[in-house]
């Protein structure tokens, strides 16, 4: 299994200042200089709410359209393009979209046994 620490790392998101396929495959390109395995762009409908849930991957990602929530613990962080956010695997959080629905970019880190 890969042992990561996100919050010592750098974002695959850093210096990316346009939201285009070129903007994209930095993101991309950063990722994978980090040691993460998936990149893909996740695109959410309006409204849609994910109760409290995890994954088995760490996540680096960046909103490049629209508008979220993202939930840890007892905080909620509102989160429009631009943002960035890094979640460790099986980190329990909610996420909901907003009125516009959201897109981000993804950088995965999938587990390893």
């Amino acid at each position: 299994m890969t042992d990561i620490n996100l919050a010592t790392l750098q974002h695959a998101a850093d210096g990316i200042s346009s939201f285009d396929e070129a903007g994209f495959l930095q993101f991309g390109a950063q990722a994978k200089q980090l040691g993460f395995d998936e990149v893909l762009v996740r695109r959410w409908d309006p409204g849609v709410f994910l109760d409290t849930h995890s994954h088995s991957f760490a996540v680096q990602a960046l909103v490049v359209e629209g508008r979220m929530w993202l939930g840890l613990n007892d905080t909620v962080c509102e989160l429009e393009a631009g943002s960035k956010f890094a979640l460790d695997a099986e980190m329990p959080h909610t996420e909901r979209y907003g009125p516009d629905g959201a897109v981000f970019w993804v950088a995965r880190l999938n587990l390893r046994h």
